[in-house]
């Protein structure tokens, strides 16, 4: 194992250009403050993830991911994290409520993007672009090209979560650098994403642990059913 965070492990193969990456069940909020498990929330999560991955790959958008190796686990591509947490905003809701006294579920259009400092010692602070350059953490066409991506993976995403009967809310990336080119990693699922039914306007995400709203599990399922079903 070279690495264990609060929903994944990730572990070396035999080639150094490649990893392992194992999702777990425990689930976290408000900087790790409030934990638990969600029961399969692991494999939803591996799977939807290749979902994505794939359906972004098909478009033309590069990622970690090489494939699904099984239930758990998924093989990826070894990248350099860019410490920047890149945050794509459809609706208002969650922190930027509280920060600028935005109505809940404001449309937000065109597309609002956030970067937050990838440190959970700090809290993930939101943080400018002037700041990631101060912080080395990217260089300026960097940042640009980071905001474009996200942008990008938007415009992709939304119609698809659209079809499933989902509003796409709002979701973070996590981008690395790999043979110097920026490609998504991490993942993209229910504990990264915020998902609206559209008939019903119910919560399909970790806003369902955080918020103590009930039926996780089911609606993680249900999630998963929607798109790989």
């Amino acid at each position: 194992m070279l690495y264990e965070g609060k929903a994944k492990k990730i572990f070396l193969t035999e080639k150094d250009d490649e990893l392992i990456q194992y999702f777990k069940d425990d689930a976290t909020a408000f900087n790790a403050e409030k934990r638990g498990t969600i029961l399969k929330k692991g494999v939803v999560n591996n799977a939807i993830s290749a979902k994505l991955f794939q359906h972004l790959a098909d478009a033309g958008i590069p990622s970690h991911f090489i494939q699904q190796i099984n239930d758990r686990e998924m093989l990826t591509r070894r990248v350099k994290i860019i410490p920047v947490e890149v945050v794509v905003r459809n609706r208002a809701t969650g922190s930027i409520v509280k920060r600028l006294g935005l109505e809940e579920g404001l449309i937000i259009d065109p597309p609002l993007i956030e970067f937050f400092y990838k440190d959970d010692s700090l809290g993930d602070p939101l943080i400018s672009e002037d700041h990631i350059r101060l912080l080395k953490l990217a260089t300026t066409g960097q940042i640009e090209e980071l905001r474009q991506q996200a942008l990008n993976i938007n415009e992709v995403l939304k119609p698809f979560f659209q079809k499933k009967g989902m509003f796409l809310v709002d979701f973070k990336l996590e981008f690395g650098l790999w043979s110097g080119q920026i490609i998504v990693a991490d993942e993209i699922s229910p504990d990264t994403c915020r998902f609206w039914d559209i008939q019903t306007g119910e919560r399909m995400d970790k806003d369902r642990f955080r918020k103590d709203l009930g039926r996780i599990e089911e609606t993680y399922q249900e999630v998963l059913k929607r798109v790989c079903g």
